[in-house]
C-alpha cells in the first residue's frame, strides 16, 4: 500500500473539484469568474506551490497526526505559514505549464477556444440558429445534445435536467409541449486564465487525459532525433551493442516507474523538481530543475545542427562569401535556420506549436517507412557487414543508445494529467517496448542498408534522387523547426523568472530569448558533432535524468518503507548509470578534442 493511501488520498483527481466548483458557480451566477485569485497568482501555482512535502522534506511530519485542538491547529497553521511562503517563491515556478506545452501533454481545448473568442461564439450561433429547424428534429429523434452555446461546458440548468430522479418518469415518454420560452443566454467571458499573460498565453490543462492519449504523449517525448543515429551506434561499436538498448530501456522503463511512486507519497508531488525537493529539499530542487533546463538547451543545440547537416546535404553547393567572411553550406544554414527560428521564440503564445510539436509521432513514423521504402522498393538493398563487437567504441555507443530514452523529465506531468493513474505503468511499459522494437529495427536496417559508409544521421546515407529519401529529410528539417521555440521556452521562462522583479518585461524577455538562440548557434558552429554530442548528452544527463536520479529520490523519499532487494537494485542502477556517464562522456569529450 502506497503511502498517498495511508493518508487517505488515494483519488488525487480530487484535489482540483474546487475548480469545477468555481465553474458551476459562474454559470449559476451568469457572470465572469472572480479574478482575484488568478490575477495574484501565476498559472503554475496550481503545481509547483506545492513543492515540499511536509514530512518527507523536513521529517517533522507536521502533515499527518491526531490534533489535541483548535489550539493546536492554529499553532500549526502559524508554523506552516512560513513553508508555504517559501514554497511559492522556490525556483522555478513555470517548470510545469512549460513542459505541459512540450510534451503536448493537453493541447488547447476547442471549448477554450471558443470562450477567448466571442466572435466566435456569435458566429456559430447565428449558423445555428439559420439550420435549427433540421437539426431540432434530428435532435430530438436521435438524443443529442441541446444546440445552444455550442462546444461550451454545460451550464448547472443543463446538468440539473440531465440528472433526473430515479422515481420521476421521464418526460420523453409523454405527450410533447411547446417549448417554454427562454431567456436569452449571457455571453460567457473568456476566464481569467485564457486573458492573464504572466509567463506565456495559453491556459492550464482543463480536463484530464485518457490512457490513449497519454501512450500518443509518451510516445511523442520518446520518439524523436535519437533514432538517427541508431546505426551509427551498430558501425561503432558492432552488433552485439544492439543488447544495450532493450537493457537500457528496461532500466529507463522501471525508474520511471520510482518516478510513479515518488508521486504518489505525496498529493504536493507532480512534477521533477518536486520529487527532487521531496528528497533532498530545495537544494534538491534546483539541482534537478538545473539539470533538466540544460538538457533541454542541449537539445537545441542538436537541432541547430541537424537543421544544418539536413540543409547542407540538399543544397550543398551553397556558400556565402562577403567581405573576407567565408560561410560553408552547414554553417551558413546553420546560421540562416535560427534567424528564422528566432521569431518563434519571442512569441508567447505557443498554442499553435504545441499541436505541430504532437507531430512527432507521425515524423517518425514516416522517416522509418521512408528508410524501409528506399531499402526494400528503390534498390538500395541489405548488406551484411560489420564486426560483432568493439570494446574501443562501446562508450559512444553507450551514450547513443541512453539518449533515446530520454523522456523522464516529461512522464511526471504525464502522469499527473491522466484520468486513470492506476493506467500509467500499462502506458510507460507499452511506450517502451514499441520504442525500443522500433529503434533496434531501425538500427539493423539501416547499417544493413549503408554498412561502414553509415553516417551520423541515416537520412544523409539515403540517395537524393528518390522520392522516398526527400520526404525523410524534409521531415528531419521540419520536426526540430517546429520543438525549437517549445524545447527552448521553459529554459528562458526559468532565466526571466530569476530576473529581478523590474526586469520582468517583454523586452528583457526578448533579449533573454534571443542571447540563448544565438548561444546555441555558437555551441553548434564550435562542436558540430551530430553524434557526438548526442553521445555525450546520452552519457550525462540521460544517465543523470533516467537512472541516477530516481533511484536515488525514490530511496531518499520512501526511506524505511524499500525493500530489501528494491534497495539492491537502486543501488545497482545508480552504479551503472554513474559508471556510463564517465565512460561515455570521456570517450564523447575526447573525440570531440581530437576532431573526428
Amino acid at each position: 500500500m502506497d503511502r498517498d493511501e495511508e493518508k487517505g488520498h488515494g483519488d488525487r483527481s480530487l484535489l482540483f473539484i474546487g475548480d469545477e466548483d468555481d465553474d458551476l458557480g459562474v454559470d449559476r451566477d451568469g457572470g465572469s469568474p472572480p479574478s482575484s485569485d488568478c490575477a495574484g497568482s501565476s498559472f503554475s501555482d496550481r503545481s509547483d506551490d506545492g513543492g515540499d512535502v511536509d514530512g518527507a522534506d523536513d521529517g517533522t511530519g507536521t502533515g499527518s497526526g491526531s490534533g489535541s485542538g483548535s489550539g493546536s491547529d492554529a499553532d500549526g497553521d502559524k508554523e506552516r505559514a512560513p513553508n508555504v511562503a517559501r514554497q511559492q517563491a522556490t525556483w522555478p515556478q513555470s517548470y510545469r505549464q512549460s513542459i505541459d506545452m512540450l510534451s503536448a501533454v493537453q493541447s488547447p481545448s476547442v471549448s477554450t477556444i471558443m470562450a477567448a473568442s466571442p466572435s466566435i461564439t456569435k458566429l456559430g450561433s447565428s449558423f445555428l440558429k439559420a439550420g435549427s429547424s433540421f437539426f431540432l428534429k434530428k435532435g430530438a429523434t436521435e438524443g443529442s445534445l441541446p444546440l445552444t452555446r455550442p462546444l461550451l461546458p454545460p451550464s448547472l440548468s443543463q446538468l440539473s435536467q440531465q440528472q433526473q430522479p430515479a422515481g420521476r418518469p421521464s418526460t420523453d415518454s409523454l405527450q410533447p409541449r411547446p417549448p417554454a420560452p427562454q431567456p436569452p443566454a449571457v455571453q460567457q467571458r473568456p476566464s481569467a486564465a485564457c486573458l492573464k499573460s504572466n509567463y506565456i498565453e495559453l491556459p492550464p490543462p482543463s480536463s484530464k487525459c485518457s490512457s490513449g492519449q497519454s501512450i500518443i504523449n509518451g510516445l511523442n517525448v520518446l520518439c524523436g532525433v535519437g533514432i538517427l543515429t541508431t546505426c551509427f551506434g551498430i558501425k561503432q561499436a558492432g552488433w552485439l551493442s544492439l543488447l544495450l538498448l532493450p537493457l537500457l530501456g528496461a532500466c529507463s522503463c522501471y525508474t520511471g516507474l520510482l518516478l510513479k511512486r515518488c508521486i504518489d507519497s505525496s498529493p504536493t508531488i507532480e512534477t521533477y523538481p518536486d520529487i527532487g525537493r521531496a528528497a533532498f529539499g530545495t537544494p534538491g530542487r534546483i539541482f534537478v530543475s538545473v539539470v533538466l533546463y540544460l538538457e533541454l538547451y542541449a537539445c537545441c543545440v542538436e537541432y541547430i545542427t541537424l537543421l544544418g547537416d539536413s540543409l547542407s546535404s540538399v543544397f550543398p553547393s551553397a556558400h556565402l562569401a562577403f567581405t573576407g567572411i567565408y560561410l560553408n553550406s552547414h554553417n551558413l544554414f546553420a546560421i540562416s535556420m535560427a534567424l528564422a527560428i528566432l521569431p518563434s521564440v519571442w512569441l508567447r503564445n505557443l498554442s499553435l506549436l504545441s499541436y505541430l510539436s504532437a507531430g512527432g509521432v507521425v515524423a517518425t513514423i514516416t522517416v522509418v517507412v521512408c528508410l524501409f521504402w528506399v531499402g526494400i522498393g528503390d534498390g538500395v538493398g541489405f548488406h551484411p557487414s560489420g564486426s560483432a563487437l568493439n570494446l574501443t567504441h562501446l562508450p559512444l555507443a553507450l551514450g547513443l543508445y541512453g539518449y533515446c530514452f530520454s523522456g523522464h523529465s516529461v512522464f511526471p506531468n504525464i502522469y499527473s494529467s491522466m484520468k486513470e493513474r492506476s493506467q500509467f505503468p500499462f502506458v510507460l511499459v507499452f511506450c517502451f517496448i514499441v520504442v525500443t522494437i522500433v529503434y533496434s529495427g531501425v538500427a539493423a536496417t539501416g547499417f544493413l542498408m549503408f554498412g561502414e559508409s553509415t553516417m551520423s544521421q541515416f537520412t544523409l546515407n539515403m540517395p537524393q534522387q528518390y522520392v522516398p529519401s526527400k520526404i525523410a529529410i524534409w521531415m528531419t528539417i521540419v520536426n526540430p523547426y517546429t520543438k525549437y521555440a517549445l524545447t527552448m521556452t521553459p529554459v528562458a521562462l526559468s532565466i526571466e523568472e530569476a530576473l529581478p522583479k523590474m526586469m520582468r518585461n517583454y523586452v528583457a524577455g526578448m533579449c533573454v530569448r534571443t542571447a540563448l538562440v544565438l548561444s546555441t548557434v555558437v555551441v553548434a558552429l564550435s562542436f558540430p558533432y551530430f553524434a557526438l554530442v548526442m553521445a555525450l548528452l546520452g552519457s550525462v544527463f540521460t544517465m543523470l535524468v533516467a537512472l541516477i536520479l530516481p533511484c536515488a529520490c525514490y530511496l531518499s523519499i520512501k526511506r524505511d518503507l524499500v525493500l530489501l532487494w528494491e534497495v539492491v537494485l537502486c543501488i545497482t542502477i545508480i552504479l551503472i548509470g554513474f559508471g556510463c556517464a564517465c565512460v561515455g562522456s570521456y570517450t564523447s569529450i575526447n573525440q570531440m578534442i581530437g576532431g573526428s
